[in-house]
């Protein structure tokens, strides 16, 4: 099975007799009446025997119809509710009359990465939070699945190269530090605005997080390879291998003729709790784990990369990268791959859906435990961890109720890997490389909210690196404000 079969039936639609049935005007009560979609996906037991992309995509059909529940509201809110302000009713109702193709070009005013956005952005939470269904007690409108259709349909049939606006060069040179969302937006807005953009990646692949970080059956690698042959097509030149900071200084861009730098290095550094045993062999990040499969290819076939396996495999931790490592673990061959999250399952960061789709392939939630010491067997490897129950007390500071431990609650808990999903910390090779650079008691970079320019005037940033952990939307809207603001100064 493979997602180019998801879309097959593109191509042909524009003949499809239920085609012009669908167009006919339909009042506002037609409209709400109609269910949201479902997407279709691959079956749980195979679908952890293999790496393919789980959610399949919308047939033509299913996209016509899901457009037309849309109400076109005059004040459409939920343009408001994404970073990056795509025209959410524009790309709809070209869906609703069968123009994919322009669809998809009114997702590229404002957004470099369209299909990674379609598949990965927390919708539910922005844009699709703000729709108006909400408020009538009915879902909202599948925007991601609608804009993830429009983008795969154009990269299934592109535009001819002729449709292409011609941009107009003025010469300046700028510079981004990083590949993954944050950066790729900037560099697609800055490149379109007519400057001569080089994009300096650390790793030997483009894309940062949405290669190392985010498995393929989540997002496959061809997805945002296609998106980054689109920024190349425009004129972005791309540097594997290089780290500003170390290869390359701050100063030396600068004498080479760059007037401006975005800093969109993220935060790799992983996180972990300091309890007694975390030091043992069988304990790692996820992202020394995800990286190692997903960029690595441990695991597979032609790769000597190793990578450490288990039969009971404990993730800590509730977010994403979490319901990434645990759902990667279990295609690993884990018989028995579970989440330790010392919160409630209503108090879990990931996307519901992940977490869905995390207990249709077998993983099991211990909520409202934490891991607060590790054991070793005879060879000095994690046998057992222990874990303190908890429950939840008052509300911290995100708003979210404080866990505290239910005393004498501990028990012992077998496992041979535990994988450690508990945050991250920014990126600290440029900021500790830069003098002047004003960094955070957390090492992120210190930005102006509405420009992200840091104390150096030519040095803006964005993404994990000012943010210290987000989601790829996010950071491709700093990267969109940052791209306004450089080159509003550049060229004043």
């Amino acid at each position: 099975m493979n997602t180019e079969n998801s879309t097959s039936g593109i191509s042909s639609c524009r003949q499809a007799p239920w085609r012009e049935e669908l167009r006919k005007s339909m009042t506002a009560r037609e409209r709400n009446s109609i269910p949201r979609v479902k997407m279709p996906e691959l079956d749980p037991a195979y679908r952890v025997t293999c790496n393919e992309e789980v959610n399949q995509g919308l047939s033509a059909e299913q996209a016509l119809i899901e457009a037309k529940r849309c109400l076109d509201c005059p004040d459409p809110q939920c343009v408001t509710g994404c970073p990056v302000s795509i025209d959410i009713p524009s790309f709809i109702k070209n869906i609703e009359r069968g123009e994919f193709l322009e669809a998809a070009s009114v997702l590229k005013r404002t957004s470099a990465l369209p299909a990674v956005c379609g598949r990965v952005c927390p919708q539910e939470r922005q844009c699709e939070s703000r729709c108006i269904y909400n408020k009538m007690k009915k879902q909202p409108v599948a925007i991601g699945y609608l804009e993830r259709f429009a983008a795969d349909n154009e990269r299934q049939q592109p535009a001819p190269e002729a449709d292409a606006p011609a941009i107009q060069r003025n010469g300046i040179k700028v510079a981004v530090a990083g590949s993954g969302p944050a950066g790729l937006s900037f560099a697609g807005d800055m490149i379109k605005r007519g400057f001569d953009v080089t994009v300096f990646e650390a790793l030997h692949e483009i894309g940062g997080v949405l290669k190392y970080g985010i498995p393929e059956f989540r997002l496959p690698n061809t997805i945002v390879d296609h998106e980054i042959a689109a920024l190349k097509r425009l004129g972005v030149k791309f540097e594997r291998d290089c780290i500003i900071g170390k290869t390359i200084s701050y100063e030396s861009l600068m004498d080479n003729g760059f007037k401006g730098l975005f800093v969109a290095s993220g935060a790799g550094l992983p996180r972990f709790m300091g309890i007694p045993g975390e030091n043992l062999p069988g304990i790692m990040s996820s992202n020394e784990y995800l990286t190692r499969i997903n960029l690595m290819g441990a695991g597979r076939p032609g790769h000597d990369t190793p990578v450490m396996k288990g039969a009971r495999v404990a993730i800590i931790g509730g977010g994403n990268t979490a319901m990434d490592s645990v759902r990667t673990a279990r295609r690993m061959g884990a018989e028995k791959a579970f989440v330790i999250y010392r919160r409630s399952e209503d108090e879990m960061p990931a996307r519901k859906e992940e977490i869905k789709h995390a207990r249709e392939e077998g993983v099991e939630f211990l909520t409202l435990h934490n891991p607060v010491e590790y054991l070793a067997d005879e060879k000095g490897r994690v046998r057992a961890m222990m874990v303190q129950r908890m429950e939840l007390g008052e509300p911290d500071e995100s708003g979210r109720r404080s866990p505290v431990p239910v005393p004498g609650a501990v028990e012992e808990i077998p496992v041979d890997l535990v994988i450690v999903s508990i945050g991250v910390s920014p990126n600290p090779i440029i900021p500790s490389s830069i003098k002047g650079l004003e960094v955070s008691r957390r090492g992120t970079i210190v930005v102006n909210d509405a420009t992200m320019q840091s104390s150096i005037p030519t040095l803006y940033a964005g993404g994990d690196i000012v943010r210290g952990g987000a989601t790829v939307i996010l950071a491709m809207g700093d990267g969109r404000h940052a791209a306004a603001a450089m080159a509003e100064k550049l060229l004043s």
